[in-house]
């Protein structure tokens, strides 16, 4: 999970977790996620879902409480969770209306699927990269299967972030900042900015950007 991943879940959808709240993630890049540790609501039922062959979480598939052999057929009961939770899921998922109908169908009714996803990323391979999906998108897919949308937000809190601490130097759509293959590159960019960003007419001249993180984070209600 990048950064700003991380603030849009704290910001807009930590507080949906309460503490009776049975939840199931799909696709967790680690057990427990990332996302079960910045809820820390400890008494919340926390299931995870993904395919057995996924080498993001190594040896813990063995924590997995479902395994799928299709991404479209979740081996879960119908009307079973308060929260379906998913980030840096559904731009990998080739079919993403037939997800979410699936997602729906285990999600009680007055139940909320969330998810994060990224719009500004280049294309990665995980094993497929297949969508960009911006607010107008989520709404369409939304609307589809009968869902409420209760939140949609396209943003950057990392930008947000950065600018709360004077960084000089225009801020681009791209990877998160913090990203292990771009902070090298910040490190250098942060240094360089603040050593010219003073100079006078030819500081601004030589600012070199900084990539930052823009996410979706959605909230849609079953009816």
């Amino acid at each position: 999970m990048h950064l700003n991943s991380a603030l849009l879940f704290s910001r807009y959808a930590k507080g949906y977790i309460r503490e009776d709240s049975r939840i199931l993630e799909i696709g967790p890049a680690g057990i427990p996620s990332e996302y079960q540790k910045l809820a820390n609501v400890p008494s919340a039922t926390w299931h995870f879902i993904d395919f057995s062959d996924t080498r993001y979480i190594d040896a813990a598939t063995s924590k997995l409480t479902y395994t799928m052999q299709d991404a479209y057929r979740f081996p879960v009961p119908d009307n079973e969770y308060d929260i379906i939770l998913s980030g840096q899921v559904i731009e990998h998922v080739q079919k993403p209306w037939l997800w979410l109908k699936e997602s729906k169908r285990v999600v009680k009714p007055r139940g909320l699927i969330v998810t994060i996803n990224p719009v500004s990323w280049p294309y990665h391979e995980a094993p497929i990269d297949c969508w960009r999906i911006y607010p107008s998108g989520i709404e369409g897919l939304a609307e589809e299967h009968g869902l409420a949308v209760e939140l949609c937000v396209c943003e950057s809190l990392e930008a947000e972030r950065l600018r709360e601490g004077k960084v000089r130097g225009p801020l681009i759509p791209g990877r998160s900042y913090t990203y292990p293959e771009t902070a090298a590159y910040t490190r250098f960019a942060l240094r360089w900015n603040a050593l010219v960003g003073s100079l006078p007419v030819v500081g601004r001249r030589v600012l070199v950007p900084i990539e930052v993180a823009f996410d979706v984070v959605s909230v849609l209600r079953k009816n």
